[in-house]
């Protein structure tokens, strides 16, 4: 059959060559040799160009990725049932691209820019590569503002600064994607331009973020980038570049925009699928040689630009999923050397029912710290200290029936603050409500409170923060807190939690 073809191909090169020189329509063509799930290998096409489009007889794209002296591999960008060893692949002449437009905002699309949802066409007047260098050092500007999560844990332990790329990690089922919308919720009225970039997710559970994102009226200014777990695994590998490239339209533009890769675990995975069946030679855990690359090149390019070159920036919150907390396996290890820092989250933490389960221990931020407002700043030490002043002592009291007064105080506290860390999921908190409780805890004015009440005494300080004037001013404006505004709002919080909390829980168990 390939035989065949071949021949009629020459003969139609032959009677081509007869015509006159103006009548003819040079293309050049190559020929199916075989293919396999998302991968044709092809004969001829000898000039054409790495990762540039080709096109098959029925219409689906492909991506020229091996480049062999007889053979070319082509990973497919599309359906691949209907084509078959002898069909015609010819040459577009083109690199993969995406359309770019401020039109995206609300909508799902897939990572060549179709739109997979039911609100009609988009206008797109610019195409971009999905592949790009990033940004040169020379355009870049420091990270010195913070993208709030919403999430008092993260914020206060683990900040993130517009421009970073701090990585999520646990094992399934801990709460990583969790993480990351709510941190898309918490960016309403904050002119954050998000983008969840989904990678061979089920469509199912897609699905299910869309509509959280709709009922906390998140989706208007967010755009869903889409490659289904029944899609090709070239769709799967070209999804987070596509979505960054969109990205850098807006970073462009001066906006500041939040990216989540939701998960470059199964990335590597596509990735390592097209390698072994493009026959490249394989290394560690069968991935290839270059698996490092691909993500370093995709993650280098969130940054924060300097005025002149637009301004805005990308911050990055790349997902990766852990196998029985082995954070030493290949692609985490590998990420965590690229990105800025990590959040980790523990199954041991989340089966005790601390939810966010964020391993304060093992999780950092090595740029984020630099971007806390002072007024967070001034209470962070003092919270990571206690924290893990109780830490510690929770292991050794275990083995101790008789504790001094001093241990007794720092584990009361401690467990009321890893309470007050807890928070439900869909509920972002604002920065000067998160001051306001963490502060009220550090203080001790939590101490004598019921440990199932802590919710209750956390609204009391939010809400005497919220009369304060004086203390909200100094968190927005002056982004300081002084000794006599920050007594002011103690006194005024511990009056109201003995009154509102300790005196009805004394009367409650005096009455019992």
């Amino acid at each position: 059959m390939i035989k065949k073809q071949l021949s009629i191909l020459e003969e139609s090169v032959k009677d081509a060559l007869l015509k006159p020189l103006g009548d003819l329509d040079l293309e050049e063509y190559g020929i199916v040799l075989s293919l396999d799930r998302g991968i044709v290998i092809v004969k001829g096409l000898y000039k054409v160009k790495y990762q540039e489009l080709v096109e098959f007889s029925n219409g689906i794209l492909g991506m020229v990725y091996n480049l062999n002296s007889d053979r070319t591999g082509i990973i497919l960008l599309g359906n691949y049932e209907n084509i078959r060893a002898g069909d015609r692949v010819k040459r577009t002449y083109k690199v993969a691209s995406i359309p770019v437009s401020e039109d995206y905002l609300g909508r799902v699309i897939n990572p060549l820019g179709k739109v997979l949802d039911e609100k009609g066409p988009i206008d797109t007047g610019i195409i971009m590569p999905v592949e790009r260098e990033a940004p040169p050092i020379m355009h870049r500007a420091p990270i010195n503002k913070p993208l709030q999560t919403g999430i008092k844990v993260i914020d206060s332990i683990v900040p993130v600064g517009k421009g970073q790329r701090e990585l999520i990690l646990g094992d399934r089922q801990t709460g990583k994607t969790a993480i990351a919308i709510d941190t898309i919720i918490n960016q309403k009225d904050k002119n954050v331009i998000c983008i969840y970039c989904s990678i061979a997710q089920q469509i199912s559970s897609v699905s299910k973020i869309i509509d959280v994102l709709k009922t906390y009226d998140a989706l208007s200014y967010t755009i869903v980038v889409m490659a289904g777990a029944e899609d090709p695994p070239g769709l799967a590998y070209i999804a987070p570049y596509a979505a960054t490239t969109i990205a850098e339209f807006f970073m462009e533009n001066g906006h500041d925009v939040l990216i989540i890769y939701d998960d470059l675990t199964k990335h590597a995975r596509a990735y390592r699928e097209l390698s072994l069946l493009l026959e490249r030679p394989s290394g560690r855990e069968s991935y290839p040689g270059d698996i490092f690359y691909i993500h370093s090149r995709l993650l280098e390019r969130s940054t924060h630009l300097k005025p002149e070159y637009g301004g805005g920036s990308i911050t990055a919150l790349p997902i990766i999923e852990t196998q029985a907390e082995n954070l030493s396996s290949y692609i985490p290890t590998n990420l965590i050397s690229i990105t800025d820092g990590q959040i980790y989250l523990s199954p041991k933490i989340f089966q005790k029912g601390n939810i966010p389960a964020v391993d304060i221990g093992t999780s950092v931020s090595r740029v984020g710290g630099k971007t806390q407002i002072p007024a967070y700043r001034q209470i962070t030490t003092s919270l990571k200290l206690t924290y893990s002043q109780f830490s510690e002592l929770e292991v050794f009291s275990t083995f101790s029936a008789r504790l001094d007064e001093k241990t007794k105080i720092i584990l009361e506290r401690g467990k009321r603050i890893r309470k007050v860390l807890n928070q439900a999921q869909y509920k972002p908190i604002d920065v000067t409500d998160q001051i306001a409780v963490l502060i009220a805890v550090l203080s001790g004015l939590f101490d004598d409170v019921d440990i199932e009440m802590i919710g209750q005494a956390e609204k009391i300080a939010i809400k005497t923060a919220s009369k304060n004037l004086e203390f909200q001013l100094s968190i927005s404006e002056l982004n300081k807190i002084d000794d006599r505004i920050r007594d002011d709002f103690l006194k005024e919080t511990a009056l109201e939690i003995t009154k509102e909390l300790v005196n009805k829980d004394a009367k409650s168990k005096k009455h019992r």
